[in-house]
């Protein structure tokens, strides 16, 4: 069997985007398809799989992403999901990024969801997360015990690890006796298509973040 290299292989993905959504809805199901809706990825057959950033892959613009995948495609996505009916209960969903300098080696993605957080402490945590399973592969010492501010410079300093950053949607339940749910999403693109309806790539609630 002939072995299949990082630059040849089709499964390994080429882009990444991130996006984020809420939904609201009397039943729990329905309340995940609007939150994947109000994200823009309701359109795709999701994969979850592991929290694995690989070598060069490209980060994106949800809006330059999202018209390389076609209706109904497999997707693979580290998705993060909450969801609660408790009046004003506060709900997050996360997924913090960690890049290392070198390109050529993969990075990290973490998942992560609460309650009683706001985004940045949802992101924060998540962040130190994906950065500290990094850190463990690059063979940088920290303390497990640090807070995030200090871990964050320590990795830093390395020079080994060139950014974290996070995308995190918090809500308050605020209809009673109503699901809400929450999503924060990494999406691979493994295979880029073109020429996707305009309508199809917009969603006004949900946004993006690049780390370009």
């Amino acid at each position: 069997m002939r072995s299949v290299s990082v630059a040849d292989s089709t499964h390994v993905p080429k882009k990444v985007f991130f996006t984020k959504g809420v939904g609201t809805h009397r039943d729990k199901l329905t309340s995940f398809e609007l939150a994947l809706r109000d994200a823009g990825i309701e359109r795709f057959n999701l994969v979850m799989v592991s929290s694995i950033l690989p070598p060069h892959c490209e980060i994106v613009p949800k809006a330059k992403g999202l018209p390389m995948l076609k209706d109904g495609e497999i997707v693979f996505v580290v998705l993060s999901r909450n969801e609660s009916n408790e009046h004003n209960r506060l709900i997050c969903a996360s997924v913090g990024a960690a890049i290392p300098a070198d390109r050529s080696q993969y990075g990290y993605l973490s998942e992560y969801h609460s309650f009683g957080e706001t985004d940045a402490k949802a992101g924060d945590y998540a962040e130190d997360l994906a950065a500290s399973m990094l850190a463990s592969t690059l063979g940088i010492e920290f303390d497990l015990n640090q807070g995030w501010d200090e871990k964050e410079a320590l990795f830093k300093m390395s020079g080994k690890i060139v950014k974290t950053t996070d995308i995190s949607q918090s809500v308050v339940v605020d209809k009673q006796g109503e699901w809400t749910s929450v999503v924060a999403a990494a999406v691979f693109v493994l295979t880029e298509h073109e020429n996707q309806p305009a309508e199809k790539q917009q969603n006004s609630r949900a946004s993006y973040f690049s780390l370009q």
